[in-house]
C-alpha cells in the first residue's frame, strides 16, 4: 500500500533511545546540541515581528507563483546591503517556506528519477530524506581535514557519472564550517561546465563568520547554472516564520529556462502564506539586531572552549570559519555514539556524534556554538572530564 521511497527506518537509535530515558527519569541535562535559536536564548523583537504579521493586506489573497513583489524586493535589499549585489532582478528569485522546500523544487527540476546529486560527506542528514522523496540517489564526496577543510576534487571527478545532474555546496558547511574557497569556486565551475552539471548552494550560515569579514555569496557565480538556497530562519534567528528562498544564476538562457520550469512548480504549490510574505521586510531587518547578539554568542563560546582545551592534548577542535557548529576531535576508543551516551549517562551531557553528520572515522562530536554560554561552559567542564586525559 505504501511507497518504497518512504520506506525508512523508524525505530529511534540507541542515542535517541538513551536521551528518552534520561529525560523520562527526570535526569537535567546540559544540551550542547541547540540549533533552534528560539530555545537558546537569542530572539528578536517579538514586538516588532508581531505587529508586522497582523498587516490587514493579509486579508486579500493574491497568488504569484514566484512570490509577492515586495517580499522578493526584501530579498534583494538584503543581498543589495549585505552582499553589495546592486544587480539582483526579482523575477530570479522563487520564495518557499523553507530551504527543504527550495531543494525539492530544484530537485525536481533537475532529476528524473534514479539520476543523481553529488554531497558534501562530513554533512547535514537532511539531504537523505529529501532525495528519497524526490526519488535521486546521493553520492558522497569528502571533505578532506588538513589544517582547514578542502574539497577532495580528485574524488569529486571519479564520483561523477553521465546521470549525475548537480552538486550540493553548504557554504559554509554544516558542521565543519568550512566556506568555499575562491579556488575552489573556479574549479568547481570547470568541473560543472565538464559534466554539464549545475550547482545548489545552501548559504544559510553565509552571514555568520566567525572573523567578521563578510564571504561571498554563490548568487552572483555566472560560470555554471547556479541556484542558492537561504531564508530568514538562520538570518534573522527566525526559523518558525517559515521564509526561505532560492535564487537562478548562472548562463542567460540556462537561468531564463529554470526560471520558467520553477515557477510552474511553485506554481502548483502555491505554499507561501501572505501574512510572512507582507512582513519579510521586516523579518529580514531583524538580522540587524539578532546577527551582532549570535556573532558574539559564537565568539565567546569558541574562546570558552579553547580555554578549556588548554592543556588537554587528547582533544582538539577543528578549525571551523563560520556557522553555528563546531566539531571535536577526542580520542576514538570507542564509537562516537557509544560516547556521547557515556556523556549522557555519566555527565548528563548531550552531544552529536560524528556519524550524524557522516564523518568518515570515529572520534568526532560536533557541538552547538549557540548554546546559552553558562551552559556551554558547564557542559564542556562536563564533557572533558570524561574524555579529556
Amino acid at each position: 500500500m505504501f511507497s518504497h521511497r518512504t520506506n525508512w527506518r523508524r525505530s529511534p537509535n540507541a542515542l535517541t533511545r538513551a536521551i528518552e530515558e534520561a529525560r523520562t527519569s527526570g535526569q537535567k541535562i546540559v544540551n550542547l546540541t541547540v540549533s533552534n535559536p528560539t530555545e537558546a536564548g537569542v530572539r528578536p523583537d517579538a514586538e516588532i515581528v508581531l505587529a508586522a504579521l497582523a498587516n490587514p493586506g493579509a486579508m486579500h489573497y493574491d497568488p504569484q507563483p514566484r512570490g509577492l513583489l515586495g517580499a522578493r524586493q526584501a530579498v534583494c535589499r538584503y543581498y543589495r546591503e549585505s552582499q553589495e549585489v546592486f544587480d539582483l532582478d526579482p523575477e530570479r528569485l522563487i520564495l518557499t517556506t523553507s530551504t527543504s522546500e527550495a531543494y525539492s523544487y530544484v530537485f525536481r527540476l533537475l532529476c528524473n528519477a534514479g539520476d543523481q546529486i553529488l554531497v558534501p560527506k562530513p554533512s547535514y542528514p537532511l539531504f537523505e530524506f529529501l532525495a528519497d522523496l524526490a526519488d535521486v540517489k546521493l553520492v558522497p564526496y569528502p571533505l578532506l581535514y588538513d589544517h582547514g577543510w578542502q574539497i577532495d576534487f580528485d574524488s569529486l571527478y571519479k564520483a561523477a557519472t553521465p546521470h549525475t545532474r548537480a552538486v550540493i555546496l553548504v557554504h559554509p558547511n554544516n558542521p565543519t564550517g568550512s566556506y568555499v574557497s575562491a579556488s575552489e569556486t573556479s574549479a568547481l565551475n570547470g568541473f560543472c561546465r565538464d559534466h554539464g552539471l549545475a550547482l545548489i548552494v545552501d548559504e544559510v550560515f553565509l552571514d555568520y563568520a566567525h572573523d567578521g569579514a563578510p564571504r561571498s555569496s554563490f548568487l552572483t557565480n555566472a560560470d555554471a547554472l547556479t541556484f542558492t538556497l537561504s531564508g530568514v530562519s538562520k538570518i534573522s534567528a527566525l526559523p518558525q516564520m517559515k521564509f526561505a528562498w532560492v535564487a537562478t544564476s548562472g548562463p542567460k538562457e540556462m537561468v531564463a529556462e529554470a526560471g520558467a520550469r520553477l515557477e510552474i512548480i511553485a506554481d502548483t504549490f502555491l505554499s507561501m502564506n501572505t501574512p510572512v510574505q507582507l512582513a519579510a521586510p521586516v523579518l529580514l531587518d531583524q538580522r540587524k539586531q539578532i546577527q551582532p547578539i549570535l556573532r558574539d554568542r559564537l565568539r565567546v563560546n569558541l574562546a570558552e572552549l579553547d580555554g578549556q582545551l588548554a592543556g588537554r592534548p587528547s582533544c582538539t577542535r577543528l578549525q571551523v570559519e563560520g556557522g553555528w557548529y563546531v566539531v571535536l576531535r577526542v580520542p576514538a576508543i570507542e564509537s562516537d555514539e557509544d560516547l556521547a551516551i557515556r556523556l549522557l549517562r555519566k555527565a548528563s551531557v548531550s552531544v552529536h556524534p560524528g556519524h550524524f553528520y557522516d564523518f568518515p572515522n570515529e572520534g568526532h562530536l560536533v557541538l552547538s556554538l549557540i548554546t546559552e554560554p553558562a551552559a556551554f561552559r558547564e557542559g564542556v567542564g562536563r564533557l572533558l572530564q570524561v574524555v579529556g586525559i
